[in-house]
């Protein structure tokens, strides 16, 4: 039945019952006047009264892990959770990509891959089976600073898992026939990373920033050429000069107490000794130096779409500047809502996402902004994601942006200790790069109080594309003249690896 239905239903009802009189009318004295904003059309006033005023609340400080030094003198860090019964630890040594040899690239990567390849009593197939008859995970990487081994596993399977992953940790087999199956399938992965335009394009900008005989001038994951250089025994001096108990810390997180803990790792770790040779400190790259060349193009005549990037030196991951950065990065393309994104995707449909990212490293790293754009708006997406860098450089952030991105900060860093694995491996990080245990509080608070000054000073800095690279992988044919158009010099070609094949004239 309808409203008006329903009304008129109920008016004769009630005239029905209540009789011929009418009822008592206010005198027109009594009647309320109209107010002149009620004539006026306006909205009434709010009869529960203005909307009380929300306090800001203070920004997530999350706790801090206690430190201790463990077995054979690793360094632990023990953040207890006790509300799900489930553990999950992280081990690494501070030695990653960029201690790989020049003509090496990508030997800690592989050096990584090839520890749970068989350890202990078990080979690989074993090894395998073993972990996921607990309904463990073990995995193993290697980044640019550093090299890891984690777990995580239900409390009850603790015992058992822990043993699998002390054993990845300290007595990995190495085989050479496993080794041959790894190495092949990475250059499976190598060749098919050429065919990735966006992968193409991370290899290459990093490349043109750092140089190649910077540390941090070569993909972690090294390249064809450097690959094929890499035997077996480089492998096993990688890991017996990096991988030793005095280097290493434990981050572990979840249902488990110190003295629990202490004696997993007895059993573990207890063989695991330092050799009598002198540690190695972990490696600080200098800053890269130019010059830089202005255009970088990679010639993909069969790619379906270009990838357009800018990049531009970075922070460290110690450095003051990374809070407000952070927030600055939020704004310009580091959210779906960011301006990049609005605008490329949104606004003009030329890209399914623009971003802006930096990297975190021991020394100082790289700031970007990149697209995969149609091919035939190239030069169209290139020129608006350029215009919109130099105007947030030169303008700012707006005030609704201030807040925006202080909200946005508080909410990523609660999403981030949500999970046990996702502390682990956030703690784990930040002490691979020196960052001490109480680090997330610290930068929560300088995020959270970075004001309007601090971010526009981070903008200017590291967002203004003056000085900045340009890279662009995508048909050359069809991109050139659109490229040309924006008032670009002659681009410097390079191939998939980042080798230069002509020079910018």
């Amino acid at each position: 039945m309808s409203r008006a239905v329903r009304v008129a239903t109920l008016a004769l009802l009630l005239g029905a019952c209540g009789g011929e009189n009418p009822p008592p009318q206010l005198p027109a004295s009594a009647m309320p006047s109209a107010t002149a904003s009620q004539t006026a059309g306006a909205e009434p006033p709010d009869p529960l009264g203005p909307q009380p005023t929300v306090a800001t609340g203070a920004p997530f400080v999350p706790p801090a892990p206690q430190v201790f030094a463990g077995t054979n003198g690793i360094t632990v860090w023990l953040l207890e959770r006790h509300q799900v019964p489930l553990v999950s630890c992280d081990i690494h040594v501070p030695t990653g990509a960029s201690s790989d040899p020049r003509d090496k690239a990508g030997l800690a990567y592989v050096t990584a891959n090839m520890l749970d390849e068989g350890a202990g009593t078990r080979g690989a197939i074993d090894l395998a089976r073993a972990i996921d008859d607990l309904g463990a995970q073990i995995g193993t990487d290697a980044n640019a600073d550093a090299s890891f081994v984690t777990v995580t596993v239900l409390k009850r399977n603790l015992g058992k898992a822990f043993a699998l992953f002390g054993d990845v940790v300290t007595r990995p087999r190495m085989d050479s026939a496993e080794f041959k199956r790894v190495k092949d399938l990475w250059a499976n992965e190598l060749r098919e990373r050429e065919k990735d335009p966006d992968a193409t394009a991370r290899v290459v900008y990093r490349v043109a920033l750092f140089g190649a005989d910077h540390p941090y001038g070569h993909p972690w994951d090294g390249t064809i050429k450097t690959a094929k250089a890499i035997a077996l025994e480089d492998v096993r001096t990688f890991y017996k000069s990096s991988w030793r108990p005095d280097r290493a810390t434990l981050v572990c997180v979840g249902d488990i107490d110190k003295a629990g803990l202490s004696s997993l790792m007895d059993a573990a770790f207890g063989a695991w000794k330092a050799p009598a040779t002198p540690m190695l400190a972990p490696v600080v790259p200098p800053p890269p130096k130019g010059p830089w060349p202005r255009l970088v193009m990679v010639d993909r005549p069969d790619a379906p779409q270009s990838v357009v990037a800018m990049v531009k030196v970075g922070v460290a991951a110690a450095s003051p500047d990374k809070a407000p950065l952070w927030r600055a990065n939020d704004v310009i393309g580091g959210s779906f809502t960011s301006r990049l994104n609005q605008d490329l995707r949104e606004a003009h449909g030329y890209t399914y996402g623009a971003h802006t990212r930096y990297s975190s490293s021991r020394g100082m790293g790289q700031v970007v902004a990149y697209a995969a754009v149609r091919t035939d708006a190239t030069g169209d997406a290139l020129g608006a994601m350029l215009a919109d860098l130099k105007k947030f450089a030169a303008e700012g952030v707006a005030p609704d942006e201030v807040e925006r991105s202080r909200s946005q900060a508080r909410g990523e860093l609660v999403s981030a200790y949500e999970s046990d694995e996702a502390i682990a491996g956030r703690l784990a990080s930040g002490a691979s790069l020196g960052l001490g245990p109480d680090f997330d509080g610290k930068e929560s608070q300088l995020r959270d109080s970075a004001a309007k000054a601090d971010i526009d000073r981070v903008a200017k800095q590291y967002f203004d594309p003056d000085g900045a690279i340009i890279v662009v992988v995508g048909p050359r044919a069809r991109v050139q003249p659109q490229i040309d158009k924006l008032g670009m010099p002659a681009p410097e070609m390079r191939d998939a690896q980042g080798n230069v094949l002509t020079t910018a004239k």
